[in-house]
This record gives C-alpha cells, sequence and structure tokens, in this order.
C-alpha cells in the first residue's frame, strides 16, 4: 500500500470557475479533487445531458495532473431529508422556493442523476448529506417519543431507498458525512442508522473527525468502530476552546467568532490526533484519498490550504511490512 492521494473538497470552492479551481489546487500541492456538483464548480444537469461536458472535466483534471475519486452533493441530499425548512431556499433553483414537497423532488432527481454522473466520471464513491426530519427534535424537551424517533429514521430510508437503487445500476457507493443536522450526527445515531441499512452496503461513511472531536467522540474510535462502511475520509480539523462562558451549542454565534466553544481550524491548529486517525486508516487496509475540507474563519484559506496539503502528506505514512523483532530472529 502506497501513500495515499491527498485531495481537496471543493464544497467550500465553489465560487470558482472548474479551470481556474483545477490550476489553483495543483498549485496548492493536491493530487485530485473532491468535486462539489453546484456552484461554478460542476454543472449536475449539463454532465448529465452533455457528455462532451464530462470530456472536459475530465480533460482539465488530466491538464493539471489531478484525480478525481469522489464527487460532493451535500446541499443536494439535504434537501431529500430535511423537514420543511425555508433555509432550503438557498440550495434548490430559485423558482422553488417556499415549496418544500417540490424541494425534496429536486433533490431526490438531482442525487440520482449524481449517480449517473459519477459513472460517466469514472467516480465510485458520492459523498454528501441525508438531511433529518427529526433534527429539529434533538434536545427532548418538548418530550419526543421513541415513537416519533423511530419513524424519522424509517422515513429517511424509504426516502433514500429509489436513490440507493440508481446508485448501484451505476456502481457508485454514497458515503454520508456523520454531521449535525443529519440523521446520524454521532457515535450511536450512526450506529442506528447503518442498522437501518443494514441490507444495503452501498449506504456508507465519509468520515469527517472535525464534527466528531468537540462533540467529545474519539474520532479514531469511531473510525474503527465503522471501519466496515468507511467509504472516504475527510481531513479536517476543530479547536474546543471552552472559557467557562462558551458552549457546545455555539449561542446562535458565527463559526469564526472566538467567542464560540469551538470552530473549524486549518489542519494542524486545532485538536484531532490526525496520526491515530492514520494508524487505523492502516490497519484497515483504506487506500482511499484523504480529502481535505478547509475551513478556517480565522486564515487566508489559499495559504491556509496549501499548508494543509502539506501537512496531510507529513502526516500520513505508509504501514510497516515487517515485524521489527524479524530482524533480531534466529
Amino acid at each position: 500500500m502506497g501513500k495515499r492521494p491527498v485531495t481537496l473538497c471543493t464544497c467550500q470552492w465553489a465560487d470558482l470557475p472548474f479551470d481556474e479551481l483545477c490550476e489553483l489546487a495543483a498549485k496548492m500541492g493536491y493530487d485530485g479533487l473532491e468535486i462539489a456538483c453546484w456552484g461554478n464548480n460542476l454543472d449536475l444537469d449539463k454532465a448529465y445531458e452533455d457528455d462532451e461536458y464530462v470530456q472536459y472535466l475530465k480533460d482539465t483534471l488530466k491538464k493539471n495532473g489531478l484525480i478525481c475519486k469522489a464527487l460532493a452533493t451535500h446541499i443536494i441530499g439535504q434537501c431529500v431529508g430535511d423537514a420543511p425548512d425555508p433555509r432550503l431556499n438557498n440550495f434548490a433553483p430559485a423558482e422553488l422556493a417556499d415549496q418544500p414537497d417540490a424541494i425534496r423532488a429536486w433533490g431526490i432527481a438531482q442525487m440520482k442523476k449524481a449517480a449517473v454522473v459519477a459513472r460517466k466520471m469514472g467516480v465510485h464513491v458520492i459523498t454528501g448529506f441525508t438531511g433529518s426530519p427529526i433534527w429539529k427534535w434533538l434536545y427532548s424537551f418538548p418530550q419526543t417519543t421513541a415513537e416519533m424517533i423511530e419513524n424519522g429514521y424509517d422515513q429517511i430510508v424509504a426516502l433514500w431507498t429509489p436513490i440507493l437503487d440508481v446508485f448501484v445500476e451505476n456502481d457508485v457507493k454514497f458515503a454520508l458525512e456523520v454531521h449535525p443536522g443529519e440523521i446520524a450526527f454521532d457515535y450511536y445515531s450512526t450506529k442506528k442508522l447503518l442498522e437501518k441499512f443494514a441490507d444495503r452496503p452501498e449506504f456508507g461513511l465519509n468520515f469527517d473527525p472535525s464534527h466528531l472531536i468537540w462533540q467529545g467522540i474519539q474520532p479514531h474510535l469511531f473510525l474503527s468502530d465503522f471501519r466496515d462502511r468507511i467509504y472516504h475520509v475527510h481531513m479536517k480539523d476543530a479547536a474546543v476552546t471552552l472559557d467557562g462562558r462558551s458552549g457546545l451549542l455555539g449561542s446562535h454565534i458565527d463559526f469564526g467568532d472566538l467567542r464560540r466553544g469551538w470552530n473549524f481550524r486549518s489542519l494542524g491548529h486545532g485538536d484531532v490526533n490526525f496520526e491515530e486517525i492514520i494508524r487505523v486508516l492502516n490497519d484497515m487496509g483504506y487506500e482511499g484519498p484523504l480529502s481535505v475540507e478547509w475551513e478556517d474563519s480565522g486564515m487566508d484559506r489559499i495559504d491556509g490550504a496549501t499548508e494543509a496539503a502539506a501537512f496531510v502528506k507529513k502526516v500520513d505514512f505508509k504501514p510497516s511490512t515487517f515485524k521489527f523483532d524479524d530482524a533480531i530472529a534466529n
């Protein structure tokens, strides 16, 4: 097993035209991209209909010495499983604003298209979100019944089953990023969801330690326990800075504000122990990409993402190929 490719998740770079983004990513030291299916990065509808456009994407990657191992569909998938929420107007086409049923139908159709586009691109993993009809009931007051929670999980299974059927047809796996706001947001909500999808091996996880560390979860333990369903890996850091006034729920204060109890940080500037993560990945035999999702409101993004690429290449290491005691054996 060689060193894993270091890719850039382009979700936070969707303002850049694709050719400009590829040139910049190569300059910053990345081996490839995890391409966001929105903004100026990748036009999903066009890629679904136009093979020449898909060839342009492939050619542009190749010209810049980049690979693509995953497509990102986070804001699209959110529209599939969320409860009616006016904030989804920011994700769906403007003409669907304030029409929750239409937004959901759009999200389902786009996720199916994403599987077809992935096949055209030669990609076998799509990362993203599922949404959650029950996130608003996170705190148990007013009282939340077990039946309400169970129904929420079953609704996600019902909504995503026809999408996953299309994924299977196109030899693509879905990797949910466990994240607040999703049906699976921590260890036990993930365990429950994977049990619901036990007979759907095409449904797995995009491991991202930054969403676990501030909740008090040890990311490498999560990674190890769910290893059979880890289909993609994000490299992302976060720092917990509780000062006696701040709390983990964020106080409705924007990311980057130093009054928050935690913030995302550029790689190596937070609390995630990446060495333990690499050791588990080696034990798993994971050979997929290490995808940098760069978010740090207190740092220039080009400087930070350049440093992050170098950080990942430094922290990644190959597993041992022999037992060290063998060198002194008779």
